[in-house]
C-alpha cells in the first residue's frame, strides 16, 4: 500500500464496515515517538538554504526519509526544523 521509506509502511490496516454494509480499508493511526527514545547516528547543524529533506538525503541517504528526522526532533512540521540556520538536529540511527 505504501512504499517502504514512508513513515505509514509498517501500520497495520482494518476495514471499516459502514451501515450499508460497505467496507473501508483504512490504515491504523500512527503515534509519533518520543524523539528523546531514538538512538542517534549523527547530530548535524542546519546550513543557510536547507530543507529537511536535503539534511536526510546528505545523513540517511534518501530524501523521503526526512520524516525520521522530524521524529527524532520531536516536530509536528517538518520544514520548521530547517527554517533557522545553525540549528542543531538530531539524525537518529535507521530502525528496523
Amino acid at each position: 500500500m505504501f512504499d517502504f521509506t514512508s513513515r505509514y509502511a509498517s501500520l497495520p490496516t482494518t476495514v471499516f464496515v459502514g451501515a450499508d454494509g460497505r467496507e473501508l480499508a483504512y490504515v491504523r493511526r500512527r503515534f509519533v515517538p518520543d524523539g528523546s527514545t531514538l538512538p542517534v547516528l549523527a547530530e548535524v547543524r542546519v546550513n543557510q538554504g536547507d530543507r529537511i529533506d536535503l539534511i536526510a538525503a546528505r545523513t540517511l541517504g534518501v530524501p523521503e526519509v526526512f520524516w525520521r528526522i522530524a521524529d527524532a526532533n520531536d516536530a509536528l512540521d517538518p520544514a520548521a526544523l530547517a527554517a533557522e540556520p545553525g540549528r542543531r538536529l538530531r539524525v537518529p540511527a535507521p530502525q528496523p
